[in-house]
């Protein structure tokens, strides 16, 4: 078993520089910081290269028969995210799917220009939680393999496939007979009074600036949720939710 203490160890500089998008996309792996993280990547079937690990943890990680490194906190600090280092560190394999594997999916949720990356992975472990088959990030929406989006879904983001699509013809091309449904705050429809279809399509657009015009024509259906006067809205996320689990628990 490999033992790195060092910050000028070279494998440690390539580390860290996975914190940074372009280098995520240039070597198309993404970071794991914690063990829940690394476990549920594990058993999710994710492709995990090597973990970094402080020693005294190291038996916690014996489920993973691959590369482990043992190393301090000072390493661990240094190829990390977040304030305090993590116990273990692992670099694994991005995971790519496209809108045609959701062929046949029932339930499948549609973000378009998510920009906030807890939204985001809050979202995703909403999604996990409610039995949807499939999401699509559509637009300008934030990076999936983002340390903290990642942190976020708390190890659901492996449970269900996550496409980027970046075409409308393509989600014209896979939903056409879906029931597609806007999510918009001034709907006709409210979730009390609304009948989903076994294939469904629910779009949410960003916070700041909902759905795209392009996006609720495509639609052939709306709701909204039905809240007191004086609110004007909720965040994505508890909106999200709101509705994921009036229509899918339906």
């Amino acid at each position: 078993m490999e033992e790195i203490t060092s910050l000028h160890n070279s494998l440690v500089k390539e580390t860290s520089k996975l914190q940074q998008k372009k280098y995520r996309d240039l070597q198309d792996k993404f970071l794991l910081e914690g063990y829940k993280s690394i476990y549920e990547a594990f058993n999710a079937g994710i492709e995990i290269e090597y973990i970094f690990v402080e020693k005294e943890k190291q038996e916690k990680y014996s489920f993973f028969a691959g590369n482990i490194i043992l190393t301090n906190e000072g390493v661990l600090k240094k190829i990390s995210t977040t304030e305090s280092a993590p116990e273990a560190v692992g670099v694994a394999r991005q995971k790519h799917f496209s809108a045609s594997d959701f062929c046949g999916a029932g339930k499948v949720v549609l973000l378009e220009n998510i920009k906030d990356l807890g939204n985001l992975g809050t979202i995703l472990r909403t999604c996990a939680a409610f039995g949807v088959d499939g999401v699509l990030l559509y637009g300008e929406c934030a990076d999936l393999y983002n340390p903290k989006c990642v942190r976020s879904s708390v190890g659901n983001l492996w449970k269900i496939p996550v496409a980027e699509v970046k075409n409308l013809d393509i989600i014209k091309n896979n939903f056409s007979d879906y029931q597609r449904v806007a999510t918009l705050p001034l709907a006709d429809n409210g979730l009390k009074n609304f009948t989903p279809k076994d294939k469904i399509l629910i779009m949410f657009g960003s916070e700041a600036d909902g759905l795209t015009p392009e996006l609720v024509e495509f639609s052939n259906a709306s709701v909204k949720i039905e809240m007191h006067g004086g609110v004007e809205s909720l965040n994505l996320s508890v909106a999200c939710g709101v509705v994921l689990y009036s229509v899918l628990q339906a």
